[in-house]
């Protein structure tokens, strides 16, 4: 896997610079990021998942890599193109149903847009579902919420973006079964958004849906709102809802219904241009225990220290269930939990 991820990115850098030797479209846009974090868990857990229930952060008094990824978009007229690939534990998680790899097509995709109110998009991309996203740089917390842990990752299918005029947009698509690749015989997802916002830009509105028949004994359909707004250029609030059903068939074709929902509201503190604060409370309402967590309320406070493209994250979390889900020793388990996080992410 180490050589395909190096051939890979010798061609992309190869396929740039010639790219920028032609008169004919410009030369593709090359990103990348790496992260890697130490986490302890106060009650120190001697076995997986470590006190962790949410991803990427499965381990306790260790250090850990998360992930590297190597971006390429191009687009030349009316027609792009994506590919997106991460390696590493972190692109191993998310690309779960991607079988024994530790590298992973993120998103690839090809785009066209036969007019400037329209563009078609066929292949793999990270969900539209949610707040938080999966490459670590882009997020100001470094764990991750139990939304992202629970809700879709990416869709493989077709989708329409479509202007409405304004700050108005509206996307319609069709998709494998979450997180799926490659779903040969297997029923189809529905997927949409309408997105919206202030004419400064400093409210944002995204609505978004999924839903559809998994396989022949499960179906899901979760509605999704994601909201922020800028109150000031230091300080700005983001908001997370989500609502999730989920129905399941025995044996015999029997169909029971179970729900789940979330909230969380991210607050964001930047007094000064090298350091923020971010804390962000979240609650999961889970009666019918689906996720096997019952009632869970985590508020995390995470500091970034910015040096250029590096930022340094401290952070604190606690996660308190209405069920003793977690280890407080090899055999006795607790509602509670604390961990501490020291993470550091780059991007180029």
């Amino acid at each position: 896997m180490k050589k395909y991820l190096i051939v890979i990115t010798v061609l992309m850098i190869k396929m740039n610079l010639s790219a920028q030797d032609s008169t004919k479209s410009p030369g593709p846009t090359i990103t990348g990021s790496v992260d890697a974090y130490y986490r302890y868990n106060f009650n120190n857990p001697k076995d997986y998942p470590y006190n962790s229930p949410t991803s990427f952060t499965h381990s306790s008094n260790s250090f850990e890599l998360g992930m590297a990824s190597i971006r390429a978009d191009h687009s030349f007229g009316k027609v792009g193109a994506t590919i997106d690939l991460g390696f590493g534990k972190r692109a191993e998680e998310f690309a779960y149903n991607d079988q024994g790899t530790s590298l992973a097509i993120k998103q690839m995709y090809i785009t066209y847009a036969p007019a400037s109110a329209i563009k078609f998009t066929l292949g793999t991309w990270a969900t539209h579902v949610g707040y938080e996203l999966v490459d670590a740089y882009l997020n100001r917390n470094y764990s991750m919420s139990y939304m992202f842990t629970n809700g879709p990752f990416t869709h493989t299918g077709l989708r329409a973006d479509i202007s409405l005029g304004g700050k108005n947009a509206f996307m319609l698509g069709i998709s494998n079964p979450t997180d799926y690749r490659t779903a040969p015989s297997m029923p189809k997802s529905v997927i949409a958004q309408f997105s919206t916002g202030s004419k400064d830009d400093k409210l944002k509105l995204y609505l978004n849906f999924v839903g559809g028949k998994q396989n022949d004994t499960k179906k899901v359909v979760q509605g999704d709102i994601v909201s922020t707004y800028a109150v000031s250029s230091k300080f700005s609030i983001g908001f997370n809802g989500t609502l999730q059903s989920v129905r399941l068939a025995d044996s015999a074709f029997n169909w029971s219904t179970s729900d789940w929902w979330g909230a969380a509201l991210y607050l964001n503190v930047d007094p000064v241009s090298w350091f923020g604060l971010t804390l962000r409370g979240e609650y999961i309402g889970d009666n019918d225990e689906y996720l096997g967590l019952k009632h869970v309320f985590a508020p995390t406070l995470s500091g970034n220290f910015k040096i250029n493209n590096l930022t340094i994250i401290p952070e604190f979390r606690l996660d308190n269930a209405g069920n003793t889900v977690f280890y407080k020793n090899a055999s006795e388990t607790t509602k509670s939990t604390g961990s501490f996080i020291l993470a550091a992410t780059y991007h180029f």
